[in-house]
């Protein structure tokens, strides 16, 4: 029953502590199965030699009961023969088989009875190894998990260091920096080359446009009303001179037309 012990002594070993002590969780579960394993053959052979002894002791008490028969038989033939001296010595052998039939026949219920709790607690055991098996892959897949989980934490915190931001940040203000020294030194190469006279009249022309720009949004806010300057052309002094021409040179072929009409009735009356 030694070996039983010690196998549950090795069963009831908290896994989670091996698997806190150990740099790999994964090896020494599977070890423990392994060694488990090879207990649990230990026991097998074992218990075999339990059963194969207690067959033999069944042998050997078949035997000793049949050779109490034999001298039983053979007393009762001396008896037949009438020869009571050989029947009394075949009647002590009978008694000496019986007893040691009777004795063997108590040792093989003994050991017979013991045999089969091996036999059962060889089965729990093996009931044992098999929980141990599934809750080690339950074990190594909590493990796993873990390591995952402590691998994102670890990633998770690199991120929030922020170090590496602020180098982020002070590489954007250098590039933005050298972004604009390199248009200060654009734009003061343009102002020492080129026809500076001609740079002064496009500065002219465009503040001209403004100007319209800035009536042109007067114009569509309503500030400007119809007699506004910018609002309609204005007309010269020799544009006035101009339409009144125009308007008597308009008026003479009416003047005319209504005197030939006088002309008319005048002769027909």
């Amino acid at each position: 029953m030694g070996i039983f012990q010690r196998i549950s002594t090795l069963l009831k070993s908290n896994i989670n502590d091996l698997i806190s002590r150990a740099e790999n969780p994964e090896k020494v579960l599977n070890q423990s199965i392994d060694d488990m394993r090879s207990q649990l053959g230990k026991a097998k052979q074992e218990v075999a030699g339990a059963i194969a002894d207690a067959r033999k002791l069944q042998q050997q008490l078949e035997k000793e009961k049949k050779q109490a028969e034999e001298w039983e038989q053979r007393a009762m033939l001396a008896v037949q023969e009438g020869r009571d001296d050989l029947a009394k010595q075949a009647l002590m052998r009978h008694s000496e088989h019986l007893q040691s039939a009777q004795s063997m026949h108590e040792t093989w219920v003994r050991q017979k009875a013991e045999t089969e709790q091996l036999k059962n607690a060889l089965r729990q055991l093996n009931d044992k190894i098999e929980e141990a098996k599934r809750k080690r892959n339950i074990l190594i897949a909590r493990q796993k998990r873990a390591e995952a989980q402590g691998r994102i934490q670890e990633t998770m915190s690199a991120m929030s260091n922020k170090s590496a931001f602020e180098n982020f940040e002070r590489m954007t203000e250098k590039i933005e920096e050298t972004e604009r020294k390199a248009l200060a030194a654009a734009e003061l190469t343009e102002d020492m080359s080129g026809d500076m006279l001609q740079r002064e009249f496009e500065a002219l022309e465009y503040h001209g446009s403004s100007d319209q720009q800035l009536l042109e949004l007067k114009k569509k806010m309503g500030l400007l009303g119809a007699g506004d300057a910018g609002e309609r052309p204005q007309l010269g002094a020799g544009d006035d001179d101009d339409v009144a021409d125009a308007e008597v040179v308009d008026e003479t072929p009416a003047e005319e037309e209504d005197q030939s009409e006088t002309e008319e009735e005048s002769s027909r009356g």
